[in-house]
């Protein structure tokens, strides 16, 4: 039988709608009537039950994202409730509330699996901010990812494409990964699918029935960041009025993800370490030790080696990390991918709309194919969306392209008589470069060359950040460790 010919594919499949439902099990009337009132919201279904035993009925039926439940109730506790839950679904999060915190407890409902406990009477937008991150958890563990062979002619959903000889290097080291416990560190630009890649791992993982939380190591505050994942005691620090729990006990025997760790601090990375080596850990302000069974899926976008020999990053963790790694391709490497990337993506865009995907001109392909994509897939996604949002017809042309996109692509590919200008002008600069350098030993070339670069780009962009960092191909955070390292904030002088 002739061998049918498919592309490598992670697809995210939802298995549910948009809706997010709560389950609310309390035997107070007035608790009841009083957080129907603050969850009355088209984005959120709501369901009620007056005991655990009553929950337990409503929940195959009703098949919450999360439950809400109080501790203290006539017939079954809460706590007897978590644990029959636990044992039927191990992945349905549980919220615990109660008029009787104490130590006991806390550590007794994080023993049995809750995501979180809180205190009546309720701060309400602290109840919003904790139910809000459980529900977007809920919603992540059930993005069921998987790899397989993907038919060119089979409609699918949200994934990585790739028929590339180094997609399918990554495709077959998560199926490797995937089988055992072995922390993992996957590593690329920005906008490569770093976290797909993480799900696909913890979805054929042994661990996929449990939690899978992830954290951004870059968008929390450093001051922020310790606490998010090992939680606080009530007084530690100012504005700690409660105990917190942090996502490495709500992710007991699951998996915790965390994204960009090259971004972790030193005093983090040590209580990092010390989890990945014994399994215990201590909140912030706290001296009990803790101790619990995380698996460690790490990312990020920086060179981790050079942050180890700039002693910015621990030695120690690193090689703790870095058990089993996979380098995900920036898309300027696998360009062979941008014409199948392009047809998902309008396939994608097209049932957004309850339409017909829209065509492209074989031109805007090529001039695609031609362009650097420093943003990755992620650029090329916001570019098609951008484009099929433009175009007056439907097909797009090279017209519908953002500017630098259209504008630029040719400068940044060998063939072409521009392209080849362009390289041969880079060329006599660098040579002009390093004959300055010869006649002073002080100048050093790349310093020179990046802090004349980060100049130019903010005077391009009139000192927009977000363009400038866009032009350069960095992130937004990398510009502005450049932009104090050199000091050059004041010398800008923005026409």
């Amino acid at each position: 039988m002739a061998q049918k010919s498919a592309v490598a594919f992670v697809k995210i499949r939802y298995l549910a709608t948009s809706m997010s439902k709560l389950l609310l099990i309390d035997d107070e009337e007035d608790v009841r009537y009083s957080i129907q009132r603050i969850f009355d919201s088209p984005d959120v279904e709501l369901a009620t039950a007056s005991s655990g035993e009553e929950g337990l009925k409503v929940i195959p039926k009703f098949k919450p994202d999360l439950v809400l439940m109080d501790v203290r109730m006539t017939g079954m506790t809460g706590l007897e409730t978590l644990r029959r839950i636990r044992q039927s679904d191990p992945k349905l999060l549980v919220i615990l509330m109660t008029a009787y915190g104490t130590t006991q407890t806390a550590i007794e409902a994080m023993k049995l699996g809750a995501y979180d406990y809180l205190l009546k009477p309720f701060d309400i937008p602290k109840l919003k901010e904790i139910v809000g991150n459980a529900l977007k958890a809920a919603r992540d563990m059930k993005q069921v990812v998987s790899y397989e062979p993907l038919l060119e002619s089979e409609d699918y959903e949200l994934g990585i494409v790739g028929r590339s000889e180094s997609m399918q290097q990554v495709f077959k080291l998560i199926g490797q990964v995937a089988v055992s416990d072995a922390t993992a560190l996957v590593t690329g630009e920005s906008g490569t699918g770093k976290e797909l890649v993480a799900r696909a791992i913890y979805h054929h993982s042994n661990r996929s029935a449990q939690p899978f939380l992830a954290v951004n190591c870059a968008a929390i505050p450093e001051q922020l960041l310790e606490s998010e994942l090992f939680g606080h005691e009530k007084g530690s620090f100012t504005g700690a009025t409660n105990q917190r729990i942090g996502k490495f006990e709500q992710c007991n025997l699951g998996t915790i993800f965390l994204d960009e760790i090259g971004d972790m601090t030193p005093p983090t990375q040590t209580k990092i370490l010390r989890v990945l080596q014994s399994g215990t850990f201590e909140r912030v302000g706290g001296n009990q030790p803790l101790k619990v069974d995380v698996r460690v899926i790490a990312a990020t976008n920086k060179p981790l080696e050079a942050a180890v020999a700039a002693r910015q990053f621990r030695e120690d963790l690193f090689y703790r990390l870095n058990v089993v790694r996979i380098q995900i391709p920036p898309l300027r490497d696998r360009r062979e991918d941008i014409p199948l990337l392009v047809n998902y993506f309008l396939k994608k865009f097209g049932r957004e709309q309850q339409r017909a995907p829209k065509s492209i001109a074989a031109s805007v392909i090529k001039m695609l194919e031609k362009y650097h994509w420093p943003g990755n897939v992620r650029e090329l996604e916001n570019a098609i969306r951008r484009a099929h949002v433009m175009a007056k017809s439907d097909a797009i042309l090279l017209a519908d392209l953002p500017p630098e996109i259209a504008g630029n692509s040719v400068m940044t590919s060998a063939p072409g008589v521009a392209g080849e200008a362009a390289v041969s002008d880079a060329a006599a600069l660098a040579r002009q470069l390093f004959q300055w350098a010869k006649r002073d030993p002080k100048l050093k070339v790349i310093p020179a060359v990046e802090r004349e670069l980060v100049i130019q780009a903010l005077k391009e962009t009139n000192d927009n950040q977000v363009h400038a960092a866009k032009l350069l191909g960095i992130t937004r955070a990398t510009l502005r460790k450049r932009i104090e390292k050199f000091g050059i904030q004041r010398e800008l002088n923005v026409k």
